[in-house]
């Protein structure tokens, strides 16, 4: 298991299901879409629209592209 990164803070989060451990499966709130008390993830930074998480569980690292972020505009909206 990897230390939790130096730089996560309890007050950057994020609610984004964790490739590593999946521990969100049959949690009512998270299958609706909701933020729940029990399955958020640091968040570490962010480059364009892609995340950099940590899960404080199992401690996996992984980038989440969310699909918004720079380019993402239509060629009228530029």
């Amino acid at each position: 298991m990897l230390p939790i990164d130096p730089g996560a803070d309890l007050g950057r989060r994020a609610w984004v299901p964790c490739p590593g451990c999946r521990d969100d499966h049959g949690c009512g709130p998270c299958a609706q879409g909701r933020n729940c008390a029990g399955h958020w993830r640091y968040l570490l930074g962010t480059t364009g629209g892609v995340l950099h998480l940590q899960c404080p569980g199992c401690t996996h690292l992984w980038d989440h592209d969310t699909g918004f972020g720079a380019g993402d505009r239509p060629a009228h909206l530029r």
